[in-house]
Formats: structure tokens, C-alpha cells, sequence
């Protein structure tokens, strides 16, 4: 991918705050590929289930990183192997530890440079099932990690991103926040090493590589560090990049509007605030202009046929009266 991240704005990674915060040992080259399997598995409906899996090519791999078609034939022979092997952990809404694979069959296609894969049920359900109540998920663009060079950065980036309104973190605690970075219980054990070749390392590679400006600081008891915690803070964006998000926001809602069954459409469109900002939609005289009921009927068959309509603020937003 160039280095202009506004020219594939359209790869939005969308996911689950609980599969964002997962307890993960992916490596660069894989961190990458589920990446890409989350937004082509969204756009294609593909690699959901067994009858349908999910084609990534080299050239895909290719054109999103960066990197020269030989390089991608490499990691996709090589990911055959590897990420069916990777598993990961996280909590459930029960409160319980769920340990799973990603992908529950991979298959390197020769000849044609590509691999097919099937994402397991568990990360299925985090990725397609949003909740649309509740801002319970994390997005971002591809482009903003597509250059970072360390898995490292990528998982800082995605822990923090999911910060990103609030501009500060909670506190990160250590074993905790390792484990989410991917790192082993014997990998950079002394403090001085984790914060010298991971944290920091980090921190600057994201600070000078994408949208975000971020630092930390260190939580003792009494003489030991627990955690970490972050502020997290959006670097000025360009006319450009202002307009460009505003499509991308489109896309998140609708991506949430699938998740909302007419009940809360119904309750979006009831909203004083919304009817305030869209009775412009119909006419004065029309059967929705003077009967609230006509008008609930008709905004929820906006909805569903059309969520990019309404932009002038998160449809979520319309939830909460």
C-alpha cells in the first residue's frame, strides 16, 4: 500500500472489542492476513462457512502492503502452514475464557498464487454480529498499519484505536497487556528490555507513522510496574482526510444498520432529534409528513435500503433519548 493512506479508504477493519482485546501470538506477516480476511470476508460474504471459503491473492497481499509479488507468494505458501496453527483467547459475555483457532481451514491454491481459508465460528460471530446498541466495536482504516513494520505497533495501534473518543486509556495491566501484544512468558522478561525493544519501539513507530499521537505512563505498586496507561490523541487531519471520513463513518453505520432489527430502527426514527434532522426527506402533504406511524414506516425502509442517507450524525447516537 502507498504511503498516501487516503487512496484505500474503503478497507475499513471492523471488529468486536472483544476479539480486538483477545489474548494473540500472530506474527506480522499474519496479523496482516487476518487483516484483510476481516474486510474481504465482510465485503464477499465469503470464508464465513465451510461452503464458502474466503481467496486471498498475492496481488491483494500485494497492493495492500507494500511489498513486491514474490514476497507475497512467500507468506501466503508460508501462511498455509502457520495460521492454522495460531490460536488465540478472550472473554465471553457469559465472563468465561473461550480459547479458539482463527481460521478453521487453509488451503494454499498452486498456480494460481493464493490462499482459501475459513474463519472459525468464534471470530466469525466478532466480526459479522455487532452489537448496534452499544459503540462496542473497533474500526480503523488498513491504511493506518499497512506500514508499520512490527506486529508490535499493529496491536498497540488496535488496542489504543479503541480509545480513540475517550483520549485516554484505562490502565493496561502488564501480563494482561503482554499477552495482547502477542508476547511469550519468557520474551523480553526484564522490564528494561520490553520497554526498550517493544513498548517504546512502539510508541514511536506509531507516532510517526499514523493518525495517532499517543504516550504513556507507568503505574507502580509500591516498587513495582503493574501497567500502563495511555493518552490517546488524533494528529490535525486534512481537508481531505475530513471528507474521506466522513464516507468511512458511512460505512460504519452501514455496517451497524444490519445488526438493528426494526424495533430499534423504529426507536431511530422516533427520535425528536432525528425527525428533526431529516423530515426534510418527505413532503408536508405525504402520508409520512403528518402521521408519525407513516413516518416510523417509512424511515425504517430508508434505513434498511440506504443507511448512507443520513449523515449528519452517528445513527447510534439516535438510540440514546
Amino acid at each position: 500500500m502507498k504511503s498516501d493512506k487516503n487512496e484505500n479508504m474503503s478497507d475499513l477493519v471492523v471488529k468486536s472489542n472483544r476479539l480486538n482485546t483477545a489474548i494473540q501470538n500472530l506474527s506480522l506477516v499474519e496479523i496482516r492476513l487476518i487483516q484483510v480476511a476481516i474486510i474481504d470476508s465482510r465485503e464477499t460474504q465469503t470464508g464465513l462457512t465451510a461452503d464458502s471459503p474466503l481467496r486471498i491473492s498475492a496481488k491483494r497481499y500485494a497492493e495492500c502492503f507494500d511489498v513486491d509479488i514474490d514476497t507475497a507468494y512467500d507468506v501466503l505458501l508460508a501462511a498455509e502452514t502457520t495460521l492454522f496453527e495460531r490460536r488465540f483467547s478472550f472473554v465471553n459475555k457469559r465472563d468465561n475464557q473461550v480459547k479458539t483457532r482463527w481460521v478453521s481451514q487453509v488451503e494454499y491454491i498452486r498456480g494460481d498464487g493464493a490462499i482459501e481459508i475459513i474463519l472459525t465460528p468464534a471470530v466469525v460471530k466478532e466480526i459479522t454480529r455487532i452489537d448496534g446498541l452499544k459503540n462496542f466495536f473497533t474500526k480503523y482504516l488498513l491504511g493506518q498499519t499497512a506500514t508499520l513494520n512490527s506486529v508490535y505497533s499493529v496491536r498497540l495501534y488496535e488496542l489504543l484505536i479503541q480509545w480513540r473518543k475517550a483520549k485516554k486509556t484505562p490502565l493496561f495491566e502488564l501480563e494482561v497487556f503482554r499477552g495482547q501484544l502477542g508476547l511469550g512468558v519468557s520474551d523480553y522478561q526484564r522490564m528494561s528490555d520490553f520497554k526498550r525493544r517493544v513498548l517504546d519501539a512502539a510508541v514511536a513507530e506509531i507516532n510517526e507513522k499514523t493518525d495517532l499521537r499517543v504516550n504513556y505512563k507507568q503505574e507502580k505498586e509500591k516498587s513495582k510496574i503493574i501497567g500502563f496507561r495511555f493518552k490517546v490523541l488524533e494528529k490535525p487531519k486534512t481537508r481531505e482526510s475530513k471528507l474521506q471520513d466522513g464516507r468511512d463513518n458511512n460505512i460504519a453505520d452501514m455496517f451497524v444498520i444490519e445488526e438493528l432489527n426494526d424495533n430499534q430502527l423504529g426507536r431511530i426514527a422516533r427520535n425528536p432529534s432525528f425527525v428533526a434532522d431529516y423530515n426534510h426527506m418527505v413532503s408536508s402533504t405525504s402520508p409520512a409528513g403528518q402521521d408519525p406511524k407513516a413516518w416510523e414506516f417509512e424511515m425504517i425502509n430508508r434505513l434498511k435500503k440506504d443507511a448512507s442517507q443520513f449523515k449528519k450524525r452517528p445513527l447510534r447516537e439516535y438510540l440514546e433519548y
